[in-house]
């Protein structure tokens, strides 16, 4: 059976921007397509995120993320790009909304006016209390001045001064790769927008992220809390970037963009 797959740009309104995730349909439960080929494909594909969609019912669907090295618990570009490809590409009606089942639970995803609307959990973030030894390596990775340094699940936050600070960082990905975290979530107040963020993780086989929807479950309760609102605009500023407009809606976070067909093809 030759299976479809697409390639998405997420977060983004034209080609070649957003980040691009590669959606691979599943027809029905197989022991043909395990872990170890989704990984293979997966690597194979070489972008961020691939995603395997899985029909267990009209609008419901088990869904899986790997990276290039590995499956992930939760990925926000790769599951716009899986609904946009189900509502755009596979012909179900935008009024139907869409359930996941993942790693991360039932995820739900609607569609409104052209933008696909993912409704995520909020992740907890604290502040961190770091030893002196990943206090060292961090200031080896981000040499200026910040403001903040938060935890958030396996992912380390750090609010930096200005946007300027952010856009100029390079990170040394191999001392960034030694870090015992998944994500180096980097972010910054804005002129044009709320904020503005970058995000790193070398340790998943991205050096850099061009745009982390599941990295906006701690940001926006962060900024929400900071700017004392719940409605929240943010752009991250990866070489590609994308835009994303953001709700709080207690523990839940409203994540919404566009996204773009690339190709369309099918694995023999």
């Amino acid at each position: 059976m030759m299976l479809k797959i697409f390639q998405v740009d997420a977060f983004a309104d034209q080609l070649f921007t957003g980040n691009p995730a590669m959606v691979c349909l599943i027809e029905t439960e197989s022991g043909d397509y395990d872990s170890q080929w989704m990984q293979l494909l997966a690597a194979e594909m070489n972008l961020s995120e691939t995603a395997f969609l899985i029909k267990k019912a009209e609008g419901h669907y088990h869904l899986r993320w790997f990276t290039p090295a590995t499956e992930v618990k939760l990925c926000g570009h790769a599951t716009l790009a899986s609904a946009h490809v189900l509502w755009t590409e596979v012909g179900v009606p935008t009024d139907m909304s869409l359930s996941f089942d993942t790693l991360s639970g039932c995820l739900d995803v609607h569609y409104n006016q052209g933008l696909i609307t993912l409704d995520f959990p909020v992740a907890p973030l604290i502040e961190s209390k770091m030893n002196q030894s990943l206090k060292t390596k961090i200031e080896g990775v981000v040499s200026c001045d910040y403001l903040g340094l938060y935890q958030s699940g396996d992912n380390l936050i750090i609010e930096l001064v200005n946007e300027d600070e952010v856009a100029a960082l390079q990170p040394n990905f191999e001392h960034l790769s030694a870090l015992p975290i998944d994500c180096l979530i980097v972010t910054a107040n804005s002129n044009q927008y709320d904020f503005i963020c970058r995000v790193f993780a070398p340790r998943l086989g991205i050096n850099e992220d061009p745009v982390t929807g599941s990295a906006y479950c701690a940001l926006t309760p962060f900024w929400s809390k900071k700017l004392g609102k719940n409605r929240l605009n943010a752009r991250q500023i990866s070489e590609r970037g994308g835009d994303l407009s953001l709700v709080l809606k207690a523990d839940r976070v409203e994540i919404s963009g566009t996204a773009v067909t690339v190709l369309k093809g099918e694995i023999v």
